[in-house]
């Protein structure tokens, strides 16, 4: 599993977890899609913990720069 993820790509994905648990903790969003949200949350702290997207391995994509 080689790492795909730069930075601020890992960075954004934290901000917008944080801000989908706040959200859905104030009561701001509710029901399924409230659910929903919060579960793409924890998968962008997980995949950001990691620094490894699934989705951009079938694409070729990488926003981790290159090194050398």
């Amino acid at each position: 599993m080689t790492k795909n993820m730069g930075t601020i790509d890992r960075t954004i994905r934290i901000i917008l977890a944080i801000i989908l648990g706040l959200l859905y903790y104030n009561g701001t969003i509710t029901g399924t899609l409230g659910l929903v949200l919060v579960i793409l949350g924890v998968v962008f702290l997980l995949t950001s913990a990691i620094s490894f997207c699934p989705l951009y391995l079938p694409f070729g994509l990488s926003t981790r720069k290159k090194v050398g």
